[in-house]
């Protein structure tokens, strides 16, 4: 028998486990289709504050938790049950000079097991001095003693009270750290921490006034595994939501990768262009990269829902400021693709390309 899975892996309004993950304005999360029925029914509060939504509610992808869901292994329970270690105990091993590798990765999937399942359990093991204890595991040499210790920080910063405490003890440097870790894996994970801590506005704006943060994002990005350059995506999209870190993005050279992994079927990366093309630096950047209204007509062509939405957001902030890409935009047929996604059954698409055709048959008449 399995253990069942957590309560905060399951939808509010379905209680069902979550398969697309999204957080609303009020700070909770829902399944993408559970709130997507209940905002198309015109309800404009929050299912679980009753607290008063905008008329478009934006649902932001919560990546770290759908993250934690995919990857959840249920423990068996068809062994007696035997008690655990205390917090305590296990955190004590931890930080022991005398301490084997060993014992220090038994206690960090000890530690992350029931982490990972109980909200209440985080918070004892952020209050007893666990964080400490973890990032100098993050900050070891050993890679496996780092990819555990990174896989039980990500598990601590599920609760929107810990991302800042998490940040305060200095989670933001040693993740970043890892993001140049010698371990594909471990690489990864550290840039799903970041976009966990992202969650939380204040931490979009520290992680990207952090040394290296964005440049280490981007330089995954580009030489990364498929893993990897989605995760660096992922991560990205979070922060570059605050403006600065838009150019900070640019500066490091990002627009060029993006729009080159978005060829290649990845549609995370047409978010990210999506966001970078609200500011001139992005704007200018693909305006000078050959081919890109194209990249954008074939996402617009073949891409997921929310590929095909931010590539028709992409190219209205393009199309809206340079003739040149409108005139381009009308000969690969993005005109005729719009009209026929008028009636697409996404409210954000129909929305996104009626106002790209409106911009197309504007400039040209």
């Amino acid at each position: 028998m399995a253990a069942p899975y957590p309560d905060d892996f399951k939808c509010p309004i379905s209680l069902e486990i979550m398969s697309d993950p999204v957080i609303l304005s009020s700070g909770h999360t829902f399944d993408r289709s559970s709130i997507q029925r209940w905002l198309d029914a015109g309800h404009r509060t929050c299912p679980i504050t009753q607290l008063p939504l905008p008329q478009n509610p934006n649902l932001i992808p919560n990546h770290a938790l759908r993250s934690l869901i995919a990857n959840f292994n249920p423990v068996s329970l068809s062994k007696p049950f035997l008690p655990h270690p205390s917090p305590q105990t296990l955190i004590s091993i931890l930080i022991s000079p005398s301490s084997s590798l060993d014992s220090k990765l038994d206690c960090l999937n000890q530690l992350a097991r029931v982490s990972k399942r109980d909200s209440a359990m985080r918070r004892r093991l952020t209050e007893s001095g666990a964080v400490s204890a973890v990032l100098k595991c993050v900050g070891s040499d050993d890679p496996r003693l780092q990819e555990k210790g990174l896989s039980l920080l990500l598990n601590l910063s599920l609760d929107d009270d810990n991302k800042v405490g998490l940040v305060a003890e200095g989670a933001i440097g040693h993740t970043v750290a890892a993001l140049q870790a010698r371990s594909p894996d471990c690489r990864a994970v550290a840039a799903t921490m970041l976009t966990s801590l992202a969650v939380v506005e204040v931490n979009k704006a520290t992680i990207g006034a952090y040394p290296h943060a964005v440049r280490s994002l981007v330089c995954l990005l580009r030489n990364g595994n498929y893993r990897e350059q989605k995760e660096a995506a992922t991560a990205l999209y979070a922060i570059c939501s605050f403006p600065r870190n838009r150019l900070r993005a640019v500066e490091c050279g990002v627009v060029p990768i993006l729009l080159k992994i978005a060829n290649s079927g990845l549609d995370r990366a047409v978010e990210v262009l999506g966001l970078l093309a609200k500011c001139r630096e992005g704007r200018e950047e693909m305006q000078r990269f050959k081919g890109c209204v194209e990249i954008l007509g074939c996402v617009l062509r073949n891409g997921a829902p929310r590929g095909v939405q931010y590539a028709l957001l992409t190219l209205s902030s393009l199309c809206c400021h340079c003739e040149r890409l409108c005139v381009e935009a009308r000969r690969e047929g993005v005109l005729g693709i719009c009209i026929t996604l008028i009636d697409d059954n996404n409210e954000k698409i129909r929305a996104n390309a009626a106002n790209l055709i409106h911009i197309l048959r504007g400039n040209n008449t």
